[in-house]
């Protein structure tokens, strides 16, 4: 049996030559994203491993966007947390108050993310990054903790569902609306761990703010991760933002 866009980036960041669904992987990671909110809990954690660090300094970004600005004591004790951390081992891509914006929009934006990552996050909509054909996803601060120390994550590999989007979506229709709808037809916990792979001829009509929106919402069906192919309008957004090298991975 062939394997999907996920199972692929997955079995090649664990090493593997393949891997199949609900198969148990310890994967390398390529980003490992907090905010303000979930930060400060995998700070703590970690300080429990008495590990020497972070596993890598450019490979952990850091965005006070929940709290920002703060709203009492205990948001800003919170950013303070977040923001110590940060320079104590030197993180690169932290974002200070004044040059963040949205976590998830933020991190295409300034080129962290491109195709054929493994990224967690220690947030639910970790999974936007998924409309560049990486594969990413949310976790909790306790795995975000792990990563961050490691650079490595667990994962029960998942199967997936294939949406084929074809036509052209109608004026003033999204993204928003595209995954909605599909939110309708299979409901809350439809992908419930399942890989949300977005295929068909419809893809070349979506921007990739609408890609990005419904990669981002993968996780309000349940699913595991959203993902898209890696075409021209991918690639040109992945040049124009990153410097950084991009994998494509191609579904069997």
């Amino acid at each position: 049996m062939g394997m999907t866009m996920t199972q692929k980036i997955l079995a090649a960041h664990a090493g593997l030559e393949k891997v199949e669904a609900g198969q148990l992987i310890e994967a390398n990671l390529d980003l490992v994203l907090g905010n303000d909110i979930t930060s400060p809990v995998a700070i703590k954690e970690m300080e429990k491993m008495k590990v020497d660090g972070v596993f890598d300094k450019d490979k952990i970004a850091l965005v006070p966007d929940h709290f920002v600005p703060n709203k009492d004591i205990k948001s800003a004790e919170h950013c303070k947390c977040v923001r110590e951390f940060a320079y104590r081992n030197q993180i690169t891509n932290y974002f200070e108050v004044g040059e963040m914006g949205i976590e998830h929009a933020l991190l295409p934006e300034k080129g962290l993310t491109v195709a054929g990552d493994v990224i967690i996050g220690a947030d639910s909509h970790t999974c936007t990054y998924g409309a560049l054909g990486a594969f990413s996803t949310g976790v909790g601060s306790t795995d975000m903790a792990a990563g961050m120390a490691t650079g490595k994550a667990w994962f029960k590999v998942p199967s997936a569902l294939k949406f084929n989007i074809v036509g052209k979506p109608s004026e003033w229709v999204s993204g928003k609306d595209v995954i909605l709808h599909i939110i309708g037809m299979i409901g809350v916990d439809g992908a419930l761990y399942k890989s949300m792979e977005f295929v068909g001829e419809g893809i070349k009509n979506l921007t990739m703010d609408d890609r990005f929106t419904i990669a981002n919402m993968a996780i309000e069906a349940g699913g595991k991760n959203g993902i898209f192919p890696v075409d021209e309008v991918a690639i040109a957004y992945m040049k124009e933002h990153s410097t950084r090298e991009y994998q494509i991975y191609e579904a069997d």
